[in-house]
């Protein structure tokens, strides 16, 4: 049995819970699929470590204080990921460069069946609406 891919990503949330949604490149696994950004997980790289490199190269873009949300584990036709997503939440909507991906925007997480996700990052959206609504109860 091969090894878990251990991948991280990024939620950014603005003051309004709009959240950041990435959409991959033609010619990449899942192509034009949304999801959040990020990335592998090097050896020599803890999670949190590996994200703030990824969203560096990704989006040109420093983050400050990241909040782990829950791994999420799925498996792809090429293989077995285990996703570590982190949730930063920004007072302003930051000016992004985009290096890797076709396009981004800003969504609300209610809207999110409105786009075309990668499979792992459905249950991080279905986790943000879920923590959503027990703030409302």
């Amino acid at each position: 049995m091969k090894k878990k891919i251990e991948v991280v990503c990024l939620v950014l949330r603005d003051q309004s819970g709009y959240i950041l949604a990435t959409q991959r490149p033609l010619g990449k696994r899942l192509a034009l699929h949304w999801e959040f950004p990020g990335g592998k997980v090097e050896e020599i790289e803890d999670p949190e470590e590996a994200l703030r490199r990824e969203i560096s190269e990704e989006l040109s873009l420093r983050i400050g204080t990241l909040v782990r949300l829950p791994d999420v584990e799925h498996t792809y036709d090429f293989g077995a990921i285990r996703m570590i997503p982190f949730l930063h939440q920004c007072a302003t909507r930051p000016a992004l460069t985009l290096l890797e991906h076709t396009a981004a925007l800003w969504i609300h997480p209610s809207a999110w069946t409105e786009l075309t996700w990668a499979p792992a990052d459905i249950p991080v959206l279905q986790y943000l609406l879920a923590a959503e609504f027990s703030k409302t109860t």
